[in-house]
Order: structure tokens, then sequence, then C-alpha cells
């Protein structure tokens, strides 16, 4: 034992070395694998013990907690990874904040002094902000709050907006402007959740810890306080399954790319984009420890994900023959099967589950579970006691734990509610802003939910949220009797595409009274870039009227574009489950257009008008796609092979422009998206199946019975500068192309295997541009021209 506590000690110092390597910038794979965090902590205050022990202690407790683990992995039969300590993480009015600050506002962090303040009345969540010219002061009962409070100043006070995407701190003065007189600020609710369980896919999967921390810092400053953490999520289960009889080859072909991870966690699929390597899954792992430790640093809840029973084939002849379900078919995959979680095995499972997940990520209050999400199947399972042996095994670990759980289709259903103690469940309510007649009172039984949005499916490059449906119904469902509202939920499928709606939404829990839409929209328009500027507030009070003021019924999307679509002449839209016409005058954004061209030259230098001007220029340009495509089908049916010829070759000029202007904006760019993927492979091989994985979402999505038999192909449709000019515009002319030949010839177009030719391209390991090109404005100005000619 002595031996092995020397050994272990050893071993401690040169893996910190290594992980101050990496956190220094060393890529993932380079210099050895990445280590994971062996020290684990029952919560918070485990944190600050550690914090307070001598480094002599730290290292006796880090190598304990090895010691823990090696012993675990040896009752499971496998080995332990190498494990170093976690960061120490500072005092709640320490650097976490003011970390952030100097990230987020290099040049005016210092004008600002963060200080630890009371909570409300009623435990809230609560911020003041106040001072005098270039000494703000900002108290909040959390480093997060801090940094709203932050927030909240630049947005009502210095004028300034930092987006997501895009910012105007250029414009900020160099001594930043006194408060008025003394804002105080608290939540209305206490849940402030982000990140839908597809936002790590759709979003990047193959996205650095520098990418994460800015998000991080953009959800604190925006109020929110519980936050998804997915990055990793494979390795718990890669680590426990090896003591129920599976070999770690086997588990590396089960669990998918990191792409596609976030539909296996949500049982889904198994295996597409792999194999994965094992020193991909350890760094993934040390990746979301990051992230964890990241939010714990700020007092935000890093919300993990729980077992409720996902096993890979064969688990009941390795397991005593335990009652295991198969789930059937998802979108044309087969589904990975269910444990019976009343089953004894089960609890034995999910523990060894949570005990590896504490060792790689720590503890947390609040942990994503959605048993039989999207039509799984029950068997004879008795889905309440079911129900109730899921939340008994995540309470045993983790007493008194929040159980969060997606509110869409049917889910949850009353049997899973009948089963659990509904006061320790979240409901986030992801169909709050989509139909009518909703009574979630009613529905759920007056278990606590979140109210909910999901604005952006698949990552789709489309202006527009149901925002009034927002305002409407947090203040309408908040104020009902016996509301069971206590929380909101920012859930797009894709996070960084529209930073207004994320504003807007974000927003609701901090805002005293009512938002006035129209008002809110006006005072977004002058922080945006800097200052007012009367086109700027035109252009967003057209988007306002327009695309963020589509209503509530059937969709909470805008429509995507045709260009983006498998090519037919009656395509009506690029996902099979998006809107399939316009949700609102069109008009509208080609007005937007105009005014935000017409934006004073002084206030044209910020990311924040760039992004603006390059997305509603490519909106503009999309929309007009399905007035062009209807032309061309005429041209074609009236059999005019020269206005055939001159719509199509107008169709492939609009490619060529879109991809230009999306080239112009580091946000709308494939080769990043391409780029990260490949970096995380140790070797070509590796590296090429990585990219693969992320080609595929993008197109095919998953095998052929997906896209085609699951309608899966383009659902992460994306208007990006080579997405364009390398897919959908090829794919288009190819289809024109037969169109024609038919045309000249009399004969009937000839058929394309339209799944071998995205698949084809998901293939392809081409070299695509990581910075922009080109000015944005004088794209842009090309754009409106041509629209009005």
């Amino acid at each position: 034992m002595a031996r092995l506590m020397a050994r272990l000690m050893v071993g401690l110092t040169a893996r910190r070395t290594r992980t101050a390597a990496g956190r220094a910038g060393v890529p993932p794979g380079d210099g050895g694998p990445p280590c994971l965090d062996g020290a684990g902590s029952p919560g918070e205050g485990g944190h600050t013990a550690r914090r307070a022990a001598p480094v002599a202690q730290r290292a006796l407790a880090a190598a304990l907690a090895m010691l823990a683990a090696l012993c675990l992995g040896a009752a499971a039969r496998v080995p332990a990874p190498a494990v170093p300590a976690a960061p120490a993480v500072p005092a709640f009015d320490d650097t976490p904040a003011q970390a952030a600050l100097k990230r987020l506002l290099p040049r005016q962090a210092a004008q600002f002094v963060l200080e630890p303040g009371p909570a409300g009345p009623a435990g809230q969540d609560t911020f003041t902000v106040s001072g005098t010219a270039g000494r703000i002061t900002v108290h909040g009962n959390t480093p997060a709050t801090q940094l709203t409070g932050v927030g909240w100043y630049l947005q009502h006070v210095a004028g300034a907006d930092i987006g997501w995407p895009g910012d105007s701190l250029g414009e900020l003065p160099e001594v930043l402007p006194a408060v008025p007189a003394p804002v105080s600020r608290s939540a209305l609710v206490p849940h402030r959740y982000a990140l839908n369980d597809t936002d790590d896919g759709y979003s990047g999967a193959y996205r650095s810890f520098a990418e994460h921390q800015r998000q991080i810092d953009l959800l604190a400053l925006h109020g929110v306080n519980e936050v998804l953490v997915q990055a990793g999520a494979e390795y718990p289960y890669f680590r426990a399954l090896q003591g129920f009889g599976y070999t770690a080859a086997e588990l590396l072909e089960w669990i998918p790319g990191p792409a596609h991870q976030s539909w296996w966690l949500l049982q889904n699929l198994t295996g597409f984009g792999g194999p994965v390597s094992e020193r991909l899954l350890t760094a993934r792992a040390t990746l979301g420890r990051q992230i964890a430790d990241q939010l714990r640093g700020l007092g935000m809840t890093p919300v993990l994900p729980g077992y409720f029973g996902t096993v890979p084939p064969g688990f009941s002849a390795r397991n005593g023959s335990a009652s295991v379900i198969p789930q059937g078919d998802w979108a044309g995959f087969e589904r990975p099967d269910w444990l019976d979680p009343t089953e004894p095995v089960f609890a034995r499972l999910a523990a060894a589950y949570y005990a590896e997940q504490r060792t790689a990520f720590g503890d947390s209050a609040m942990y994503r579970m959605s048993p039989l999400h999207e039509g799984g199947q029950t068997g004879t399972v008795d889905v309440r006691a079911a129900a109730g042996a899921v939340q008994t095994a995540l309470h045993a670990a983790h007493p008194g734990a929040l159980w969060a759980v997606l509110g869409w289709q049917d889910d949850p259903t009353a049997e899973l509610l009948a089963g659990v103690d509904t006061s320790k469940l979240l409901i986030l309510d992801g169909l709050s802003d989509r139909y009518n007649r909703l009574d979630r009172e009613a529905r759920w039984g007056g278990t606590p939910y979140a109210i909910g949005t999901i604005y952006n499916f698949g990552g789709h490059t489309t202006i527009g949220a149901n925002t009034s449906v927002w305002i409407d119904r947090f203040e309408a469902w908040r104020g009902k009797a016996a509301s069971a509202l206590r929380g909101t939920a920012y859930m797009p499928e894709a996070t960084g595409t529209n930073p207004a709606a994320f504003d807007l939404f974000t927003d609701l829990a901090w805002e005293p009274g009512p938002v006035d839409q129209k008002r809110w929209f006006a005072d977004f328009a002058a922080r945006r870039y800097g200052r007012p500027d009367p086109d700027a507030a035109a252009a967003w009070e057209e988007l306002r009227l327009g695309p963020y003021s589509t209503s509530s019924g059937l969709w909470s999307e805008s429509q995507d574009s045709l260009f983006t679509a498998r090519p037919s002449l009656t395509a009506v839209g690029a996902a099979h489950w998006s809107p399939k016409a316009m949700r609102y005058p069109a008009a509208h954004v080609r007005r937007a257009l105009d005014h935000l061209l017409a934006v004073a030259p002084e206030l044209r230098d910020s990311s924040a008008y760039r992004f603006d001007l390059v997305d509603t220029a490519r909106q503009a340009l999309a929309n007009h796609s399905r007035v062009l495509l209807p032309q061309i089908k005429t041209a074609y049916e009236e059999k005019s092979l020269a206005r055939f010829r001159t719509l199509t070759a107008e169709w492939a000029e609009h490619e060529r422009q879109l991809n230009a202007l999306t080239g112009s904006d580091p946000n709308f760019l494939l080769g990043g998206w391409l780029t990260a993927a490949r970096s995380w492979g140790a070797d070509t091989a590796e590296q090429d199946r990585y990219e693969y994985d992320a080609r595929a979402l993008l197109s095919v999505w998953g095998r052929h019975s997906t896209s085609e038999g699951g309608f899966l192909h383009d659902y992460a449709n994306r208007e990006w500068s080579g997405l364009i000019s390398e897919l959908y515009a090829p794919r288009w002319a190819v289809y024109f192309a037969t169109l024609e030949e038919a045309l000249s010839e009399g004969t009937a177009p000839r058929e394309i295997d339209w799944y071998a030719y995205e698949e084809s391209w998901a293939r392809r390991t081409t070299r695509h541009a990581t910075e922009p090109a080109g000015d944005p404005y004088t794209l842009a100005r090309g754009i409106a021209r041509t629209l009005d000619s």
C-alpha cells in the first residue's frame, strides 16, 4: 500500500505538469492523452475545503481519491485511468467572475468592482449595480449573478451589447458612465436553465474548452444558472459497463462519434460516426470536467446526464438474464436496449455509473434524463415503478438531487410522474411557445416546470422566433393561481445563431414588469451597435414585425432556405420537419436589409453590425429562393428552354453570392467545423472518421435508412460558406442539368441517387477557409441590388 501511494504521488506531480500544459493550449492528443480528475467532491463545500487545504493535504486527498478509483476499477476488472487533481476552485468572490469579466471586457474590466451581496428575501439570486464614472460596483450573491449585474449595466446604462454572436464593445467610452441611481434586480424564477440535449451536436461537438468557456461567460452574463454539460458524458458508461461483461473494444464500437452522441444519450442510436478511441473518450472527459468546474466556480449548476437504463446489446445474457426491453427503431436507427429499472442489477449498474461520473466530473445537484424519448418501448415494464427506481438510484448517489426531464411530445407521461417525488423533478417544457391551449398545471398535475423555447432546429441559419408568445405566456403562466412555473429553459437545438432571441428570452427572468416587445427591440437596436441610430432602429422594427413576431399554433421556428434543400421543383423546405412556407411577409426582412445598409458609417465596424448585416442579407436572399424556384418550375413545365436556362443561371448566381457573403463572417464558415473535428484525431484514419462524423450530421445525418426512411437528410442544413459551394450549389447544378437535358431531348429526367451523392460528399476530406474573406458591406449591398433588379 505504501509503495502504491508513493507511486501515485509521483504520478500526480507528472500529471499536473501535463495538465498545466494542456491548459496552456496544447491541443487534444499532443503530449499524451489528457487525464481526468479523481478528487471529486460532494459539492461546492468540498471545493472550498480543498482550496483551503495545504498543498500536501491536497496531494494526499487526490492520491486517496485515485486509490479509490483504482479499487473500483479493480472490482470492475477495468484498469483505472490516470487521474490528476482538479484545479482548486477559488472563493466565491475571488477570481472566477473577475476572470470572466477580463475575457468579456478586456479594456474595461478594471473599472468594475465585483463584490458579494445578499440573496433576495426568498433566497432569489439578486444583484445591485451602483457607482461613479470609471468605478462601477456590482454586488451579487454568486459570481454568476455578479456577471448578470454587469450584463444589466452594459444593456441599460452603457448602451453596449455582448451578443451571441457579435458585440459593440468598440463603441464603449474609455471611462464607463456612472450609474444614475443604484438598481437592484432579483430573479423572478429560481431555475434559469440552458442548452438542449442536441446542442453539443448541432453547435459543435468538437469545440475547444475556450469555446465552451465563452459560452459559459455569455450564459452567466445573461442570468442563466443551470447549464447542461454533455462533453465526455460517454465516459462513465465506458468505465461502468466494463464491470458488467463488456470489453473496452465492444464499448468503443457501441459509442457513436461525438457529433452524434447527443442522440445516443437520448437512447436513439448507437455506433454511428465511430468507432471512437479510448484516447478521445479520455480527452472529452477532461473537457467535461473543465466545463463543470468552470460552472461551479461561477456558482452555476453543471447539469449532468443521469442514468436511466441504456445498455448495449447482449446485456441480459451477461448479467443473469436481467429483463431488457428492445427499443425498436428511431428514424431508421436501431435504438439501444433499455434495462428494466426495477431489476436488481439496475441499481448496481446505476451506482457504478454515478461512481465513475463522480470520479470524472464531480457531483451536481441536477441531472438530465428523458426515458422513452420519442417513441421508446415500455414492453411489460411498469413505468410508474421504473420511474421510481430511476429516481431512487439517483438519490442513492446524490441525495435530494433534482431530476430534469424534457417536456416534449407526450413526455413526461402521467405514469412516470406518478412514480416519483415530483418536488424533486423539473420539467423543461420544449413546447411552451409552439402550440396553443396549453395548461401545464393540468397536464403535469402541478409538477414544477420551466417555460421553454426551441426556436432553432438542427442549427438552421434562419432568423426569427415567437417572441411575443414568450412575453405573453411567461407573465400569464407565472401569474396563475397555484402556478407551478419555476423557471425558464433556453433550449434551441443549436445556439449562437440568433442574438436578439437569446437576449430577449433570458431577460424575461430578470425584468420586474412585463416586457414591452416594441420598446425592447428599439433598445436592443440602440445598444447592438453602440448608440442610437434611426436606420438601426427601423431595421430592427422591421425584423420585430416580421420574423420575431411569428405566432404559435404549429411552429416555433421560421422556415429554412430552398437553396439548402435537396433539389426538386416542388421543394417547400430543406429539412423534412421544418415549416413548409414563409411564416411572415418577406418584405420585412428586405426592408430591414436596406435600413442596415444605411446605418451610420462609424457604426459599421463592430462584429455585431457585421454579423447582423450578413445574416439579414443572407435571410433576404434565402427568402427569395421561394420566389425563384416556382418560376423555374413554370418554365420547365412550359418547356421554355431559354427561360429555364436564364432562371437557373440566376439561381446559380444567387448561390455564388450567398457563398461569398457568408464567407465574410467567421460565424458562417464550414472550415472551422471540419478543422475542429480533425483536431481530435491522433492519426489520419481517426481524423477522417471524425470529419465524416461532422460532415454526415450536416448532410445525410446517418445511414441510408435514417437519411431516407427517417427523413433526416438536410435536417441540420445551414447556409455556410463552403457548404454552399461544395454541396448545395453543385447538387442543384446536377439536378438542373438533368432537367435541361430532358427539355432538350424531350425525355424524362434522369433519376439521381441523392443519398449516394450526399454520402460521397460526407466522405470527402477537402479543406475550407477558417478565416473570413471579403467585405461584408459590399457583398450585402450587392445582394440588395440583385433583389431590386
